[in-house]
């Protein structure tokens, strides 16, 4: 039969890398408590109206890199997520979530854009984000901006940098947009196809491009900071000051505009140079109307996600990467007549709260002790548990270092809870 591989751009995830996997969601869940923000799981799949509505029709991801199809069984029109904003919005609407006041929220799960695959860049991909859902406030901004900021610190990431920009209010958008469209129109010639193409629908995107040939006369166009009015810059003013009195460096970049169409006020963006193309690790802002448009009350909202690729990749380029998980203790078991006995020892190890790797053998038997000793240093455990005939007839098993200098000793099978702090005491 032919061989069946995954999608491309659709990657596996396995040990050890799941480790380091583990070991990031656990970070960011222990830091999210800290700051009172509540997890949130909503579908990967959700209604492509959602992501079109929210998301705006004319951006890359709407237009070029949606997941779409149609339910075979209703007809309705679905999309597999391709960000989760929209998606938390959309169940803080429909559960009415706000009815008593703002939430603070965190998610972690896969998104989906159909992109060419690069380092860093797949078709699934996965993101963790945090969500300050009916906060009007500078100050949340400023407070989830360092949410972003100690998450760095606690995975000991050095040479991230914060750029911040302001997109303003409608109003203010409004007039610079008339002012980008006079700009590129007068530079009509140097356009590249998708500028053209949006020029008059969203000339904002084209502030974003990645076509080095565009780049002088995107450098050249009206900044969207030189429109803001007296209250847009207050807030933004607000937050560098509270950045400031945390100590947090940032810089302003007048080009950021982000991906989506939602945002207004504040945006930023966590980059660093290591990574390349791909040296956005996370980004977010203020969007104050998605729940608006949504069909909720208006109510005030910001928040980022951040890439976990992205951030994997950089923990390893900076070799913060974890060492590998590995368990206390791997057992040896010389004869399958002991296996009743050393089986019921380790289950009551793990229930103490030993991590400890059974070894089976299977109808070819449990092989000689040199394989078993080989397996069990292959593990990376710290200890070897040998439960030979000698020692279980004595009541006993020996307890033999894998790891570190120490004579082999032994422990008595009444007193597990004794061995279980022996194997988890440190070096």
């Amino acid at each position: 039969m032919q061989k069946l591989s995954a999608v491309k751009g659709m990657n596996d995830i396995l040990p050890p890398d799941s480790a380091r996997w583990e070991w990031l969601e656990e970070v960011v869940r222990s830091l999210m408590q800290r700051y009172a923000y509540r997890a949130i799981r909503t579908p990967i799949v959700e209604p492509t109206a959602l992501f079109v509505r929210g998301l705006g029709e004319v951006t890359d991801i709407v237009e070029k890199e949606m997941y779409s199809f149609e339910d075979r069984l209703n007809g309705e029109q679905l999309t597999l997520r391709p960000e989760a904003t929209a998606g938390v919005v959309r169940a803080a609407v429909e559960h009415s979530l706000l009815y008593d006041g703002g939430k603070r929220l965190y998610y972690m799960g896969p998104m989906f854009r159909h992109e060419r695959p690069q380092r860093g860049r797949y078709r699934q991909f996965h993101q963790i984000g945090a969500e300050a859902l009916g906060f009007p406030g500078a100050e949340v901004d400023a407070e989830i901006i360092l949410l972003a900021h100690a998450l760095w610190a606690e995975l000991g990431l050095a040479g991230v940098r914060l750029e911040l920009n302001s997109l303003g209010q409608p109003e203010e958008r409004k007039a610079h947009r008339a002012a980008l469209i006079a700009h590129f129109a007068a530079h009509q010639d140097l356009l590249d196809e998708d500028a053209r193409r949006r020029l008059h629908s969203n000339p904002l995107r084209i502030l974003d491009t990645k076509n080095p040939a565009m780049q002088a006369v995107v450098d050249g166009a009206p900044r969207l900071i030189d429109h803001l009015g007296e209250a847009s810059r207050a807030h933004l003013e607000q937050v560098q000051a509270m950045l400031d009195a945390a100590g947090v460096a940032w810089s302003i970049n007048p080009r950021l505009v982000r991906g989506m169409d939602y945002y207004n006020l504040t945006v930023f963006e966590f980059v660093t140079d290591q990574l390349g193309a791909q040296g956005t690790i996370c980004g977010g802002g203020r969007y104050d109307y998605l729940v608006e448009q949504m069909g909720g009350k208006p109510a005030p909202a910001v928040g980022w996600a951040l890439g976990v690729e992205r951030v994997l990749e950089l923990l390893k380029e900076q070799q913060r990467a974890p060492a590998t998980v590995a368990p206390h203790a791997y057992a040896v078991v010389p004869d399958a007549a002991a296996l009743p006995t050393a089986m019921a020892c380790l289950q009551r190890l793990r229930g103490l709260g030993i991590a400890v790797q059974m070894h089976a053998g299977g109808a070819q038997g449990l092989g000689s002790m040199k394989a078993q000793f080989k397996k069990a240093d292959a593990s990376g455990a710290r200890f070897a548990l040998v439960f030979g005939a000698d020692e279980l007839q004595a009541g006993m098993l020996t307890v033999k270092p894998l790891r570190e200098a120490g004579e082999q000793v032994q422990r008595p099978l009444a007193d597990l809870a004794a061995l279980a702090a022996s194997l988890q005491s440190p070096r």
